[in-house]
């Protein structure tokens, strides 16, 4: 169980701050069953309400600074996402961003960079399908890491970028 003031990684709405427990009071609600009561922490608007008893939402704790360190220093070694054929193409994608997983996002983003490379070298245009899906990835990884290692979440790339050449250049 989280508790009040806990940042966590809820489905595909990215980090939210809990910003209370307690029932809820809106139409057709349980008044009697307990809420996350939460607010989105990147560009997200509104509140978010979530029964604590839930056993279909897909939520976990933010990261730690160390986690998010290590992540960093994964991803060279963190496979491409296995897409079978392009008519699975967004269901590898979906499933991937619903897994809430930071990994998972790792390798969206890796698998969709290297194919926009491709496309841009042969001319082409990124495919819609994949610019929404890499604008997610980086929108929940970047999202995260920035709250686990307190770096605004604009500055993520740049970061990740310098500290992966940093890497390279030490080994």
């Amino acid at each position: 169980m989280f508790e009040k003031g806990d940042y966590v990684v809820y489905g595909t709405r990215g980090v939210c701050l809990i910003r209370d427990i307690a029932p809820v009071d809106l139409p057709g609600v349980d008044r009697d069953r307990l809420y996350y009561i939460m607010c989105p922490v990147q560009g997200g608007s509104g509140t978010v309400y979530l029964p604590i008893d839930s056993t279909k939402a897909v939520i976990r704790r933010v990261m730690s600074e160390q986690e998010a360190r290590q992540l960093i220093d994964d991803i060279p070694r963190i496979e491409q996402l296995r897409v079978e054929d392009d008519k699975n193409r967004e269901a590898s994608y979906k499933e991937a961003m619903r897994s809430c997983s930071s990994r998972a996002w790792v390798s969206v983003i890796k698998t969709l960079s290297l194919r926009k490379r491709e496309r841009i070298a042969a001319g082409k245009k990124i495919t819609a399908l994949d610019e929404r899906y890499l604008k997610a990835a980086e929108q929940e990884l970047y999202g995260e890491l920035s709250v686990a290692l307190g770096i605004p979440r604009d500055e993520m790339e740049s970061y990740i970028q310098d500290h992966m050449g940093k890497k390279r250049e030490n080994t």
